[in-house]
């Protein structure tokens, strides 16, 4: 049994398996952060230029 830890406390694969889990789950944050945030400018944006088009094409009153 006790050969048994000894081989588990000197293993890694499993330790080097969990970082790179966490590495993975960490730029998966940060990166739908920055398309929460993209995608809020450029709805902004578009509303900005559709708002516009509006005002734009919208025949002057008689």
């Amino acid at each position: 049994m006790r050969k048994f830890f000894k081989i588990l406390r000197k293993s890694e694969k499993g330790a080097t398996a969990i970082e790179y889990g966490l590495i993975a789950a960490l730029i998966a944050v940060a990166v739908i952060g920055a398309m929460t945030t993209v995608g809020t400018n450029l709805k902004s944006t578009f509303d900005t230029i559709g708002t516009q088009l509006n005002t734009t094409a919208t025949p002057p009153a008689a």
